[in-house]
């Protein structure tokens, strides 16, 4: 093959050179990681999510290590959207890859005034809900377990922005697929899967939790087969983007999700372990097509046989 294959991908209206991004939570806000990774080689940063105000998180302990995985309760701290904007975001706006906000809220009209602040911001290219989130006003319903409660939040959203909007789906759910429906219809042009599934850890000689908020989001290779079951299900019966989450430590691992129905992957909790694991990734996606000579990787998306 003369030349190289082509990785790049458009997504809701997002166009990316590559199809590996980083996840919301396990990059900072990509300044951490400079002088460990090209971050100029990524497909797209996608930065800690961000509330209205400064957020602090969970006491400590907040994160354990697990078999094949890791459990964090971090809660979801972060600088705010106000110091993302002045501190953060200038940084970013230096780099080649779209920058990609993640937001969320206990209360909708949270969600509603972070995608109206955002949409006003040069330098973001799109926005990604976390819906993973308790709705306070629901007595503390999660907002991605029911489908009425994610369309609203998502229509909310949707109102308020121009931006292409992706959604970040809870594997915490009976039937992912309704959750997927309800954000499609209420205005998603890409959807992300999975979130973390929540789990615990006990400490035997004490007989406490291992976390201070006893359970937290299990995340790494343990829940990939989970996840790439999830985006195969959603794939089939949505007519929207899918972006795979969930254990990619390796080429391999974002080449089953794209043959599962995936249109892009976001690299998470691999990178603790490997800094430069997303760049190593599309090196090895960009090896796999070469020596098959297939031209794009749009030509493996979605060709899973199962007949």
């Amino acid at each position: 093959m003369s030349t190289k294959p082509d990785l790049s991908v458009n997504i809701g209206g997002l166009q990316l050179q590559n199809p590996v991004m980083t996840a919301s939570g396990t990059f900072g806000y990509a300044q951490e990681f400079e002088h460990l990774v090209d971050l100029n080689r990524l497909g797209g940063i996608i930065v800690k999510g961000l509330s209205l105000k400064p957020t602090k998180g969970n006491p400590p302990p907040r994160i354990v290590e697990t078999p094949c995985g890791m459990l964090n309760a971090i809660g979801l701290e972060n600088v705010g959207v106000e110091a993302f904007v002045a501190e953060k975001l200038p940084f970013l706006k230096g780099l080649i890859p779209p920058v990609i906000a993640n937001i969320y809220g206990t209360l909708e009209e949270e969600y509603v005034q972070l995608a109206a602040r955002i949409d006003a911001v040069e330098g973001i290219a799109a926005i990604e809900m976390n819906i993973s989130c308790p709705n306070v006003k629901a007595g503390g319903m999660v907002f991605g377990v029911d489908p009425a409660a994610a369309f609203r939040v998502v229509r909310g959203v949707r109102d308020q922005t121009t931006k292409p909007l992706i959604v970040k789906l809870s594997p915490n759910v009976t039937d992912i697929t309704e959750i997927a429906m309800a954000a499609q219809e209420a205005g998603a042009d890409c959807l992300s899967l999975i979130n973390t599934l929540t789990a615990m850890v006990v400490d035997i000689e004490t007989r406490r939790p291992r976390l201070a908020n006893i359970t937290g989001g299990l995340s790494g290779p343990a829940i990939k087969p989970v996840a790439l079951r999830m985006v195969w299900q959603v794939a089939r019966v949505v007519k929207i983007p899918v972006i795979g989450i969930g254990g990619i430590i390796k080429a391999e691992d974002a080449l089953e999700f794209f043959i599962a129905g995936a249109s892009a992957v976001q690299v998470g909790t691999a990178n603790f372990i490997n800094p430069h694991v997303t760049t190593d990734v599309i090196d090895g996606l960009e090896a796999f097509l070469a020596a098959r000579n297939i031209a794009s990787i749009s030509d493996i998306i979605g060709t899973l046989e199962t007949g």
